[in-house]
């Protein structure tokens, strides 16, 4: 059986007033240690995520530079395998 929406809401209304002020203090407690815990968790994120952007840019750019060094290797291979052709004849 499903409750209207406004009883629902009358419900948790009449419950928060019936609480004690001392439950009142221990959940506004709990919230403001849950937003806390979600503030540090978003600045954990970020500061994880620019790291990581970090070390794959300077990944990227080991990789570009091996990539060249290992490109000028082949092409004075390529010039050594057409010179020694060259020899031949």
């Amino acid at each position: 059986m499903k409750l209207p929406l406004v009883v629902i809401a009358s419900l948790a209304g009449l419950s928060m007033t019936a609480c004690s002020q001392h439950t009142q203090n221990e959940s506004a407690s709990a919230a403001d240690h849950a937003g806390e815990a979600a503030a540090s968790a978003a600045s954990d994120t970020e500061a994880n995520a620019r790291s990581a952007a970090a070390k794959t840019s300077a990944a990227a750019d080991h990789a570009a530079d091996k990539t060249g060094d290992a490109a000028a290797v082949v092409g004075r291979k390529a010039d050594a395998a057409a010179d020694a052709a060259a020899n031949q004849h």
